[in-house]
């Protein structure tokens, strides 16, 4: 069972979670296919049949083989809908970490990752994550659906195979709170969404690393990490559940060019890619969504950590330099053009 305990004084929160100490097997990766037996049994598995992917899920006393995509609960949850109805009061205010915990395993092999799978995988990924939120949106507790990556041994990931985490919170997380508050004022006091302003400001500049028809991915003006960059639509939408097939195809381009063209770039980078989606309940603060990606190229220091200040040793405007030569050349070969 864990906890969501809220600091003193600030709105930070923190999962105290007891589930994070299970031990995995090292010599076996628990998301490779023929280990189904060591996760829980799939919720949804995407199998390429016939030219056609079906949708199928694990029974009792059988798994799905051959999957391309497999979601399931996580064993070591960050919340649970089986915690203790529990609360205290300020200065030690706790309540149930409550919430559903998926795991969505973005390929078979072990050896891909998220920056060498096919522009088709990726967007078999997405139609899933999109499916999964969707349904998550109708559950009762459920007020905001976090979507997050793991990637490599410097990321916080404790398995290695390409997969995306959705943890569900009962309450707005901070930075999403902070973010949507902030785009409300600014958008009754200046009539314009702060994210149009800044993809209007960054397509075409000298921050921008790679755009396709309907993304641009760019390094943002003040970013707290080396390398940062971020994917945004370039028109004005508050619902990713609600994008098309074709803006996930669209999506998924950019998505593999501008990984891949990071990997080429930073060799063995570890990073974290999360997604920032407006609460979809009604009466909530909405927000132009987007994608961040952080590369995890420097430990943070006492003024990041204590301060919240954020030091960086290459400018965004360098960094989108040395990024968009590598997307470009990846996107390029992912299009075919030599």
């Amino acid at each position: 069972m864990g906890d969501m305990r809220k600091d003193y004084v600030l709105e930070r929160l923190v999962i105290v979670s007891p589930n994070g100490d299970k031990k995995t097997d090292p010599k076996k990766c628990a998301f490779c296919p023929g280990n189904e037996a060591m996760t829980n049994p799939s919720l949804l598995s995407l199998v390429a049949k016939d030219g056609m992917l079906k949708r199928l899920q694990d029974s009792e006393d059988s798994y799905v083989e051959d999957w391309s995509v497999r979601v399931f609960e996580s064993r070591t949850p960050a919340v649970s809908i089986t915690n203790e109805n529990t609360y205290s009061d300020r200065p030690l205010y706790s309540e149930p970490a409550y919430g559903y915990h998926y795991v969505v395993v973005a390929s078979s092999n072990h050896k891909d990752s998220l920056a060498t799978i096919s522009i088709e995988q990726w967007s078999n990924v997405l139609v899933v994550i999109q499916d999964r939120l969707r349904w998550l949106y109708t559950q009762k507790g459920v007020t905001y659906v976090s979507i997050y990556v793991n990637h490599g041994k410097d990321s916080g990931a404790s398995i290695l195979h390409p997969h995306i985490n959705m943890v569900t919170f009962s309450t707005i997380p901070p930075t999403i709170e902070e973010e949507a508050e902030a785009s409300h004022k600014i958008l009754n006091e200046k009539g314009v969404c702060p994210m149009c302003q800044t993809v209007n400001t960054e397509t075409g500049g000298q921050r921008q690393v790679l755009q396709t028809e309907g993304f641009i991915a760019f390094c943002p003006w003040a970013p707290s990490h080396p390398f940062e960059f971020w994917i945004s639509p370039k028109k004005h939408t508050t619902s990713f559940s609600k994008i098309t097939q074709k803006e996930i195809n669209d999506l998924s381009l950019i998505l593999r060019a501008t990984l891949g063209g990071l990997t080429n770039s930073i060799k063995d980078i570890s990073y974290n890619l999360v997604f920032h989606l407006s609460p979809e309940k009604k009466n909530s603060r909405q927000i132009h969504w987007h994608i961040e990606v952080y590369p995890l190229t420097d430990a943070w220091s006492g003024l990041e950590r204590g301060y919240g200040v954020f030091l960086n040793k290459i400018s965004p405007e360098k960094a989108a330099e040395s990024l968009g030569a590598s997307c470009r050349k990846e996107l390029a070969s992912l299009v075919g053009i030599v």
